[in-house]
């Protein structure tokens, strides 16, 4: 399981908080309701303030494609 630091953690319960209370929202100014959203939100902000973070995981979905 990925290690966060407490600081990390402060910012996706603030980053969710804000959604809750209707008042988060994304670098297009677009209003954030889905929760998955907010968290990726909160863990970009503590990656910038310098948190304790782990690399961002891409999806191996994406580049798997179905052969015939």
């Amino acid at each position: 399981m990925a290690k966060y630091s407490k600081k990390a953690s402060e910012k996706v319960e603030q980053a969710m908080k804000e959604m809750k209370a209707g008042k988060l929202k994304s670098g297009s100014g677009k209003k954030v309701t889905n929760p998955k959203q907010a968290i990726a939100i909160g863990l970009s902000e503590a990656r910038e303030s310098g948190a304790k973070v782990p690399k961002k995981s891409t999806s191996k979905k994406k580049s798997a494609k179905k052969k015939k």
